[in-house]
């Protein structure tokens, strides 16, 4: 009760008084607030008294850092954070972030940063006002402070996760500021600290640059050697945020080529040490970054140079049976990007990758499945003797169709079909054609010449004509049951269908001419017509086409 009333009595007064017993009643009114914050600062606004704040605030004198804390603490609770928007603290907040007293800076930013808690537009308003270089100055200049540096880092952890901040971040020495703290860090709290502002600020790639040339990668891997053999949980934790980090760094290309440095870099080489490893985290680290590193031709030829599949198939050995997922993932990820180069596919082949890709066709995980499904596509294309090894292995193509109708998965769809119509067209194999046809692959094909993405449209007629030429007989009925003749004719007659649909739509056609019942079909949907009409066409390959196929169903009506 007292309290109460030296409360009211302090709010009465401090509207009233001279500057000599302000600092007494911002005392009381700290109090007060330490004792029931929602009460006090429900009085506090009651009173008016946050309209008087700006004033306390510019004087800069022993109230300041008084009237700091009071707004911090009354900012606390979510229903004063617009009041004291609203009275104007936020510009006079920010101007005393530029003043040299440590405890005004320290109360400043503890009131900016609950004024602004979870308030996307407000921190947006910061940013715009200038705040980043100013704190990250501060961070420079007072960093034997432990309360200011935590205030600051704090700040940047909120601040970084607006997109309009990274410019303003890359403009100045964030990452040479970080990457100094981080080295004279012990605790692991204020690694933590570090790591949550490090992680949003990594995600662009001037950014990433900066951290690699401050020296961040270093830190990370000397973190990294501390940390792997120890079983506390704060051990294990810094040892995944670490790596996860690291990986990070690797998505930018220009960062990730200079840690590559033509494959003799000793980063590049401390990462791959990662993947024999016994430690999962570490396993997952470096089978992502050899993904990474595995981003242009030139890399991905040293790395099979260099043996890097070899160590990619006993990593993935080692996780067939009740396997961990995320290695199985990251380690086929890292196998599709490196068999993208022409050279590579061969001497991968030969180094036994499709078998152990293979192994894992029983996995039931889709991101899995849709990996394992990219790299087999990788490695067959342009190898016609892989495609038809792999084309007439009955139980893959079996988990192909069953894997075509998995809905619920459009990615593993999407690549079971592609994959499907790959085993055709680079093995142009009678053996492949009825392996698919007695698999009961042909309707997706033929649903598959019907998707939104071209590219498969496209591959889907590709692998549908050499059906029709190698095994038309075998394929007939299966045409028939899938409406193939519809299909054909909606995108003969669609306006938006590509000129490469209609060539090889036309194509198609021509092809199953040989079959009694596909004919039939051909001659009561009028195709004569629709072809007729393409003669036209702006495109001269397609109107050529058109003149070819004409004739051909005029000779066979």
């Amino acid at each position: 009760m007292v309290l109460s009333d030296n409360l009211s009595e302090a709010l009465k007064t401090l509207k009233l008084s001279s500057a000599d017993s302000v600092e007494g009643c911002l005392d009381c009114l700290l109090k007060a607030l330490a004792q029931n914050n929602v009460e006090t600062s429900g009085k506090i606004q009651e009173m008016g008294v946050l309209a008087m704040m700006p004033a306390l605030l510019s004087a800069q004198n022993s109230c300041t850092p008084k009237a700091a804390n009071i707004i911090a603490e009354v900012a606390k609770n979510e229903f004063m954070r617009s009041p004291c928007v609203e009275a104007g603290l936020i510009p006079p907040l920010v101007q005393l972030l530029n003043c040299k007293d440590q405890e005004i800076l320290l109360q400043t930013g503890r009131a900016l940063g609950n004024i602004c808690y979870d308030s996307h537009s407000l921190q947006a308003q910061l940013i715009i006002m200038g705040v980043i270089p100013t704190l990250v100055r501060l961070l420079g200049v007072h960093s034997q402070n432990t309360a200011l540096t935590e205030m600051c880092l704090i700040a940047f952890g909120n601040l970084a996760e607006l997109e309009s901040s990274k410019e303003q971040f890359a403009s100045t020495n964030i990452a040479e500021e970080l990457v100094r703290l981080f080295r004279k860090q012990v605790e692991h709290e204020k690694k933590e600290m570090i790591f949550e502002v490090l992680a949003p600020l990594a995600e662009n790639d001037v950014i990433k640059l900066q951290l690699v040339d401050a020296g961040l990668v270093e830190c990370l891997l000397e973190v990294v050697a501390q940390t792997v053999d120890s079983d506390r949980d704060e051990d294990v934790a810094q040892l995944k945020t670490s790596s996860d980090l690291m990986v990070l760094l690797l998505l930018g290309d220009e960062s990730m080529q200079k840690l590559f440095e033509g494959g003799k870099g000793s980063v590049f080489q401390r990462v791959l040490s990662w993947v024999p490893s016994n430690n999962h985290q570490l396993q997952l680290a470096g089978a992502l970054a050899i993904a990474n590193f595995a981003r242009n031709d030139e890399n991905c030829i040293h790395m099979v140079d260099t043996g890097i599949v070899q160590k990619l198939l006993e990593l993935l050995d080692r996780h067939v049976e009740e396997g961990n997922v995320t290695v199985q993932h990251a380690a086929l990820s890292a196998l599709r990007n490196l068999a993208i180069p022409v050279v590579n596919k061969s001497k991968m082949l030969l180094a036994g990758v499709s078998d152990i890709v293979l192994k894992f066709l029983k996995s039931e995980m889709p991101p899995v499945q849709f990996k394992l499904l990219g790299t087999l596509r990788m490695l067959i294309d342009t190898q016609a003797d892989a495609a038809e090894q792999l084309g007439t292995n009955t139980k893959l193509v079996e988990r192909l169709v069953e894997w075509c109708e998995a809905k619920d998965h459009a990615g593993v769809m999407g690549e079971s079909n592609r994959l499907l119509s790959a085993l055709i067209r680079h093995s142009k194999s009678k053996n492949v054609v009825r392996t698919v046809i007695q698999g009961g692959g042909v309707k997706h094909l033929v649903t598959m010449a019907t998707s939104e993405h071209m590219i498969m449209q496209n591959e889907a007629l590709v692998a549908l004509g050499l059906i029709a030429a190698l095994d038309l007989e075998c394929a007939e009925k299966d045409f028939v049951g899938a409406d193939l003749v519809q299909v054909l004719h909606r995108l003969l007659t669609e306006e938006h269908s590509a000129p490469e649909i209609k060539y090889n739509s036309m194509i198609l056609i021509c092809s199953v001419m040989g079959s009694e019942p596909l004919h039939k079909e051909v001659q009561s949907l009028a195709f004569i017509d629709v072809v007729s009409s393409l003669r036209s066409h702006e495109n001269k390959t397609v109107a050529h086409q058109a003149s070819l196929t004409e004739q051909r169903l005029t000779a066979q009506s």
